[in-house]
């Protein structure tokens, strides 16, 4: 909704959108990603609410508010997010794991976005965008079943075009 409202220019809207937001998400800290995934997630909770944090903060908040929301994120500077396998393409509920490692992928391009060029945050996530990205992709080209590939490329689409980074 709040790209749709950039893209048409409906102001009051994205305002609208903006202010419910900040309203919603703006004092959220210690997002549990260790909860993650449930088994047959194919968005992540966490980074879905990072990215859409960054897309209605100026970049100096934005990088405050993700310390406080990932506070251990430089801490394991290896495998700070690992992708999700699937055991099983066959199975309709395994297969969305995929798909939340494509997801994964493209919500981590969008928070590196929103942070300065030096940040000390920018390399871990690079790691784990590099991760994601292949893990995911190669679930489209690779193997696929049903499950997956009927829906899979939408995913890819997004991550590949950049949807909606600046």
């Amino acid at each position: 909704m709040l790209d749709w409202a950039k893209i048409v220019r409906n102001e009051e809207f994205e305002a609208l959108l903006t202010s419910r937001v900040k309203d919603y998400y703006l004092a959220d800290t210690q997002c549990p990603l260790i909860y993650e995934p449930s088994g047959q997630d194919f968005l992540s909770p966490c980074l879905a609410e990072a990215d859409l944090m960054r897309r209605v903060m100026s970049k100096k908040d934005y990088s405050l508010w993700l310390k406080a929301f990932f506070p251990n994120l430089t801490e394991n500077t290896s495998g700070w997010l690992l992708p999700a396998t699937v055991t099983d393409k066959t199975d309709g509920k395994l297969a969305h794991l995929d798909g939340l490692n494509i997801s994964r992928a493209w919500m981590i391009e969008g928070i590196m976005q929103a942070l300065p060029d030096n940040d000390t945050r920018v390399p871990v996530l690079e790691e784990a965008l590099k991760a994601h990205r292949e893990a995911g992709l190669s679930a489209v080209f690779g193997d696929m079943h049903y499950m997956g590939s009927h829906w899979l490329g939408s995913f890819a689409s997004y991550l590949e075009t950049k949807r909606g980074l600046n």
